[in-house]
């Protein structure tokens, strides 16, 4: 599985939590309504080896407005203007767009983005770690994604980690930096507009 495929997935899948994971998850969705970061993100396959790592930022407001864009060692951007969700590959030429619900469904967007009826598509749990971070552990009840389980770490309940397993082996690990929690973001970062000539596909 390649990093452009874990990219698409990641719209496919739940996250986690240690002993108060729980709570703090459900903090972080009373107190977060806008959310910008800086991230790193690692895959890892089931031997344990680095197979991809990317970073970029990401900018949230919800309900389900998100923007992701990957900037290193590659560009690419997703986009949730809250009622479709638009994938753009610059070196493909190509956008993938697909409607929110179908794209967000048991999805880590969905918990990040979403309302706060997670729990109707997520089984929660506390995961107790030895580190400093709060752990809950989400794990979708539809087996539609690509993910099996995904653990999110909270701080003082300021998401810290995202944790995500698929079916393949393969572990990808989202962390955060510079987290501005409730800072303005504006409204055209969630406004796409496929570029012209792009082959755009999907709903």
């Amino acid at each position: 599985m390649n990093a452009r495929t874990v990219i698409l997935l990641l719209f496919t899948m739940p996250s986690l939590a240690y002993a108060g994971g729980v709570e703090s998850l459900r903090a972080f969705y009373k107190s977060t309504q806008s959310l910008r970061a800086e991230f790193l993100q690692t895959v890892v396959d089931k031997q344990g080896r680095k197979v991809q790592e990317v970073t970029g930022t990401m900018q949230l407001q919800r309900p389900g407005k998100f923007r992701w864009d990957y900037n290193k060692p590659y560009v690419q951007v997703i986009v949730g203007d809250g009622a479709r969700v638009w994938l753009h590959d610059p070196e493909l030429n190509q956008v993938t767009v697909r409607s929110l619900d179908k794209a967000l469904g048991n999805t880590p967007a969905a918990l990040l983005a979403g309302n706060k009826e997670m729990e109707k598509s997520f089984t929660l749990k506390d995961e107790g770690r030895q580190d400093d971070l709060d752990w809950v552990l989400a794990t979708p009840k539809e087996q539609e994604s690509g993910f099996e389980k995904v653990f999110m770490g909270f701080k003082n309940d300021r998401l810290q980690e995202m944790e995500l397993h698929d079916s393949f082996g393969h572990m990808t690990v989202i962390e955060f930096s510079k987290l501005e929690t409730n800072a303005k973001v504006a409204a055209q970062a969630f406004r796409f507009v496929p570029p012209a000539g792009a082959d755009v596909v999907g709903e």
